[in-house]
């Protein structure tokens, strides 16, 4: 069935409420944001006049959640514009709204008969066509459902939604017995494409899948903790990306999402699962009664597990001692094995590390992760049909690089239960079976497709991807790479269409990578209908590798430094004037060059994650790869008034002040991209939707455009006027004296260097101009003083 949704109706404006209605918004889809009505005026109110029958008043809670929504960091809207698609309104005056809607979500308290009477009560309003769903944590849908009509029931089920909702990938559908199987699949659709969401189908069991083997994993730790003796910060140390979990590992991620959050997880399960075998586990240890006692639940208390202070200026984290209950300086860990499991890349040999080593980390490491892969096995069938559900689970909802089944298979599955039976501990059964009757692994892989263990057929099946999934790794398995090199890879897509890969370490671009730019473009120019510049790393480009801009200018190797930016710039404009389109796909960082190769394309195909900008004044330098002068074009569309000033002022403000967007619909704000280019909402589609923009543009006849010579530029006179605000601004202490050296280069490229009047020149006169202005500044002092800060800290230097 074809699923449309035009408009949604989110009731409860809480937390999750208020951010599911927002990220509809993100998705362009308006939504009424409804609550419960006041039954005491404030003191404002009061003051203002207002009473109760006052419109203001009995609006007051969604009201409220749709300025609380626009307030949270990380932001919950993708633009603060979206913010007019969300519209409040109440229980009392406004369920008639719900005939207007093609989707209700139920998003209020975590009570189960406060959520059944909001749920009778709408029965009468809601369309035939309408289906609703609700947004628990662990409530039986069952139990919820049991008093509504047939009718209702069978448009009623459960999508849970992760907190942050806009940041969190996984969306949880859990059917009912009486749910139409068809309206389930067709939402799972709709979610994933355009919500962005990746869908795990779970059963109707407490806590369903995630948050069941989270908590479980959560409860074991503390556990081990306690029994023999490890600090807060011990725990965190070997717990995070040593063994493939974030870097907020256990403790700080409860800081973050809130100690009575999670308590509520761990006492829901406890109450709900009377035979559970390591119920136990589900016990609050007496330290978090206490914390939540005090109030001490994390960050939004401003202290949990960690506590943040200010000292001498200067930014300090005190840690809570469990035994006294009392903060205290954090203390230096120093575990050899979480060391050296830090340096090994690939997650599966750095989990197996960890627990194979025996010091103080490989022994929580095994002990924790053992108990966890254990459960998973055990819960598999009864919390979710398959080991895909439940990997996808915890890597999409807690952020995990590797599910617990894929784990097994890293650990080897054999090793493991020899492990386990040494041990005198229990053998989950469904392992035994993947021994057995499988080949002794839960996945395996051929010929680029991936293949799961099925529990029920005793056989592996193939684990399905949607056409607008494009795998490049299966690509690469299938021998469709034409060209590579250490930096970069050609791959054929199918349909005439190539991709251009980048997998430096952290995509950052080098000779090589610049090299095989060339390559492609004369390879898609003979024998390809396009490109497609994508890759499947965790950003899409971090930009210029500076160790080795460093190193040159530490040598005073300036011709090499020239040459370098001359090939980087003729490469991009190479994309740019390619005979074949040309589709960059970018997202998460897009920064510096990345975002340069970017704005070279004739097209941008974006993740709505995107963060691009032209940061190149945070390292005392400019955009060189074309990146000034492609902001001075775009701006002539962005600024349509005045003459070439206020389009120069719209760039230089766009690059000195290193804005970088927040999403890709402040991209489109800043004018990084443009109406014709493309906002994707899931990442999976991303290569897909690309790949399409090239055949469209390929279908349509394309021409291959010519370089630029029109481009209007002030002069000398829009110059001066730049440098006396920017010396406004050193005297009032808001830049320094090198911030000032750098923007001074960027108004004189982006003026037209020496001319005295206003002129129209070429893209290859700004390039050049580009090219002395960055060689120029790479001989400053203080600008290399900012490369090397950048790669110590990662962060900028003001000097």
């Amino acid at each position: 069935m074809h699923l449309s949704i035009h408009k949604v109706a989110v009731l409860g404006a809480g937390v999750m409420g208020s951010q599911i209605a927002a990220h509809f918004a993100n998705a362009g889809i308006p939504s009424y944001l409804l609550d419960i009505v006041p039954t005491q005026l404030t003191q404002e109110e009061k003051s203002k006049g207002l009473t109760l029958e006052h419109p203001t008043v009995r609006n007051r809670f969604s009201q409220a959640g749709i300025e609380n929504v626009q307030k949270l960091r990380p932001a919950a809207l993708y633009s603060k514009t979206l913010v007019n698609l969300m519209t409040p309104g109440n229980f009392e005056d406004h369920l008639d709204r719900l005939g207007e809607v093609d989707w209700v979500i139920e998003a209020v308290v975590e009570n189960l008969e406060i959520k059944k009477q909001i749920l009778a009560k709408i029965v009468p309003y809601i369309g035939q066509d309408t289906f609703v769903t609700s947004n628990t944590s662990g409530l039986s849908l069952a139990a919820m459902g049991a008093d509504l009509p047939l009718a209702f029931q069978e448009r009623f089920f459960i999508t849970h939604f992760f907190n942050p909702v806009r940041y969190m990938k996984l969306l949880e559908i859990i059917p009912g017995e009486k749910t139409n199987p068809e309206l389930v699949k067709s939402l799972a659709g709709f979610a994933e494409e355009t919500l962005g969401k990746g869908i795990v189908f779970g059963k109707d069991t407490p806590c369903f899948v995630a948050n069941r083997i989270g908590a479980h994993n959560r409860g074991a730790i503390l556990k081990i903790m306690q029994e023999e003796g490890y600090t807060v910060e011990e725990v965190d140390t070997i717990m995070g990306e040593a063994v493939g979990r974030p870097k907020t590992a256990l403790f700080r991620l409860s800081d973050l999402v809130g100690l009575d959050t999670s308590a509520n997880v761990i006492r829901n399960l406890y109450r709900d699962l009377p035979q559970e075998e390591d119920r136990d586990l589900f016990i609050l240890p007496d330290f978090i009664e206490k914390m939540l006692e005090r109030g001490w639940v994390g960050n939004k208390a401003g202290q949990g597990f960690y506590k943040k202070i200010e000292q001498e200026g200067k930014t300090q984290f005190l840690v809570l001692d469990l035994e006294k209950m009392e903060y205290r300086p954090q203390r230096e860990v120093q575990i050899p094995s979480v060391e050296t499991a830090k340096k090994i890349d690939d997650p599966g040999a750095r989990i197996k590390y960890m627990v194979q080593a025996d010091d103080r980390g490989g022994r929580f490491a095994w002990k924790a992760l053992s108990a966890n892969l254990v459960y998973a096995a055990k819960k598999l069938g009864e919390i979710a049909e398959d080991v895909v559900n439940i990997d996808r689970a915890m890597k999409w909802g807690y952020n995990w690089e590797l599910g617990p089944f894929e784990t097994w298979d890293a650990l080897g599955v054999k090793e493991t239960v020899t492990r386990l039976e040494r041990e005198g501990r229990e053998v989950p059964e469904s392992v035994k079976t993947v021994l057995s009757r499988g080949d002794g692994t839960f996945y395996k892989q051929k010929s680029g497709t991936r293949y799961y263990f099925d529990l029920k057929g005793l056989t592996y099946q193939e684990i399905p991807l949607r056409p607008q999934h494009i795998l490049l790794s299966g690509l690469k398995e299938q021998q469709k790479v034409i060209k590579k090199n250490p930096a970069a890879s050609l791959i054929d897509l199918g349909d005439g269409v190539a991709c251009l890969e980048f997998h430096t370490k952290a995509n950052t671009i080098d000779e090589d990578l610049i090299e095989l730019m060339r390559i492609s473009i004369e390879e898609v120019s003979q024998n390809f209908q396009g490109l497609v510049i994508g890759n499947e790393g965790i950003n899409f480009c971090a930009g210029a590798n500076l160790v080795f801009l460093l190193t040159a200018c530490r040598n005073q190797d300036w011709s090499r430094i020239e040459q370098g930016v001359k090939i980087f710039q003729d490469a991009v404009m190479l994309l740019r004037y390619s005979p074949k389109p040309v589709v960059a796909a970018p997202f998460g960082m897009t920064l510096g060059g990345g975002c340069e190769i970017a704005l070279g394309s004739d097209r941008i195909c974006a993740h709505a994650e995107l963060y691009m900008g032209q940061v190149e004044v945070g390292v005392g330098l400019i955009p060189a790869g074309g990146g000034t002068k492609e902001l001075l074009i775009r701006s002539e569309r962005v600024v349509k008034t005045g003459g070439p000033l206020p389009k120069v002022q719209h760039a230089f403000e766009t690059i000195a002040y290193a804005n970088v967007s927040s999403s890709a619909k402040e991209a489109q704000e800043l004018g990084f991209l443009m109406p014709e280019d493309k906002i994707v909402m899931n990442r999976d589609h991303l290569l897909y939707e690309a790949k399409q923009m090239v055949l469209e543009m390929a279908r349509r006849g394309y021409q291959q455009p010519t370089p630029r010579e029109d481009i209007s530029v002030p002069g000398s006179g829009g110059r001066v006027a730049l440098e006396v605000a920017l010396k406004g601004l050193r005297l009032a202490g808001k830049i320094s004296p090198h911030d000032e050296v750098v923007a001074k280069k960027l108004a004189y490229v982006l003026t037209g260097g020496n001319l005295f009047i206003p002129k129209k020149v070429s893209e290859q006169y700004l390039l050049d101009l580009e090219r002395e202005a960055f060689v120029s500044l790479c001989g400053y002092e203080k600008t290399q003083q900012r490369m090397e800060h950048m790669l110590k800290t990662g962060k900028p230097l003001r000097n």
